[in-house]
């Protein structure tokens, strides 16, 4: 395809600015403050990082350590329940949870007492709003019936399950064998314990992955019902992630048939009822992100898209990003550094980013491209402090290079179907840093 969208790697932009242009300017102290400045009675989102896996997978790049046993684990949660109580004790009065996402690593490799007490540590600290989801990424692997109960008795309302792909081939290439018959039983367990609401995770781009492995695979997918399913491209970066380099390199599909694969996957979810959001996530029309969409309120942040507008997103746990109206704070990656700060009494934040400038104005046009595929200039002149010849000189610029694909008039900018395939490119035409030295996945 013209315009490089085959050759061109850009951000997945679940922030703005990306994680890689974080620095030591926000530290424990600012990001203390940005927690003591939250409003009095205000919402509040929270993200819980378990960074363990009983076994690694090839394919993932993300922060994570092996362990078969279960102690370091134990000793993490209670470095967790620690820095709840440090939470809750710099936290205004009155805040309370739109949403609680555990995620990993494997949330699921904690023992059942240990997610009760985690549980029961968070809803001290802030309880749970109206209409809250407490929501819980799940292997099917590492999982049992335990678990399952103590969970939903702690209060988790949304199961998300990662499958990746059911081809065997595919599965021992990546390093994560999982059956169709074990994923079936534990979203039925999920389900048989009043747990309405399912997400699932698939890749396209993984290797020996055909069109019709995949097609297989999202039928099988379907059978289960989920809510929402996010068809994510696997990023290939051995030269990051050291043990992507188990996967052959060579048995790749090139850029071209990566499109074709995620077509195949998007025409099968459309043809099941499947509304599409976004440029990656479909989900069932009655779900609460497709209502979401339909009314002008879906968001993206760390976990993907959402459809929660609470303004603050707390990030516990090491390497967990927070995002704040001031700015980013992430905390350090490693878990004997989270765990040396916590227990010295402070929060483990060692780098960040505080905005300025065009920071927040370029963040929600990035932010309405990946949503709805439009930026109202009506929008960004009544939230921002920019004149309208600079905003339109902005959109202009951004839409010179991409011709017909890309339409400014006066209402903003939009990008039609036929275009939409190069969104995170446009997204990266009003990203002001410099991109040169990040190493991002491919466009497609």
């Amino acid at each position: 395809m013209r315009l490089g969208l085959f050759d061109a790697r850009v951000p997945r932009y679940t922030s703005y600015p990306t994680a890689p242009h974080f620095s030591a300017s926000v530290d424990a102290g600012l990001f203390t403050s940005w927690i003591d400045a939250i409003p009095e009675g205000s919402s509040v989102s929270l993200y819980m990082h378990v960074p363990f896996c009983r076994r690694l997978c090839w394919f993932c790049a993300c922060r994570t350590q092996g362990t078969t046993s279960d102690d370091p684990v134990i000793a993490y949660a209670q470095t967790l329940k620690a820095e709840i109580a440090l939470l809750k004790r710099h936290l205004p009065r009155g805040v309370h949870l739109s949403r609680l996402h555990w995620g990993g690593g494997t949330p699921t490799m904690l023992p059942p007492d240990q997610m009760r007490m985690l549980a029961d540590a968070v809803f001290d600290a802030v309880p749970l709003g109206e209409g809250a989801e407490f929501s819980v990424e799940i292997d099917p692997n590492e999982i049992d019936a335990a678990r399952l109960d103590a969970l939903a008795a702690a209060g988790m309302n949304r199961a998300s399950i990662g499958v990746q792909d059911f081809d065997e081939d595919i599965q021992k290439a990546i390093g994560r064998e999982q059956s169709y018959e074990l994923t079936k039983r534990v979203a039925d367990m999920i389900r048989d314990r009043g747990i309405s609401s399912l997400n699932a995770d698939i890749l396209y781009g993984l290797p020996h992955q055909t069109r019709a492995r995949i097609a297989d695979s999202v039928q099988k997918l379907l059978t289960l019902s989920p809510d929402r399913v996010a068809l994510y491209g696997y990023a290939h970066v051995p030269w990051m992630s050291r043990r992507q380099q188990m996967i052959p390199s060579e048995a790749m599909p090139t850029p071209e048939e990566r499109l074709r694969l995620f077509e195949t996957a998007e025409q099968l979810f459309q043809w099941d009822g499947y509304r599409a959001i976004g440029i990656d996530h479909f989900a069932r029309p009655e779900d609460g992100m497709a209502v979401a969409q339909a009314e002008g309120r879906l968001r993206r942040n760390f976990q993907g898209y959402t459809d929660d507008t609470a303004p603050v997103l707390i990030g516990l746990g090491a390497s967990s990003i927070s995002r704040f109206p001031q700015g980013f704070a992430q905390h350090v990656s490693g878990t004997s550094d989270y765990t040396k700060a916590v227990r010295a009494g402070q929060f483990a934040t060692h780098r960040g980013h505080v905005f300025a400038g065009e920071d927040l104005m370029r963040a929600r046009i990035i932010e309405a491209l990946m949503c709805d595929f439009r930026v109202s200039r009506a929008e960004i002149l009544r939230d921002f402090d920019v004149t309208p010849e600079r905003l339109d000189a902005l959109l202009r610029g951004a839409a010179g290079a991409f011709e017909d694909l890309v339409k400014v008039d006066s209402d903003g900018l939009s990008i039609p179907p036929k275009g939409r395939a190069l969104t995170r490119m446009v997204a990266r035409a009003f990203d002001a840093y410099d991109q040169s030295k990040a190493q991002h996945s491919a466009a497609i």
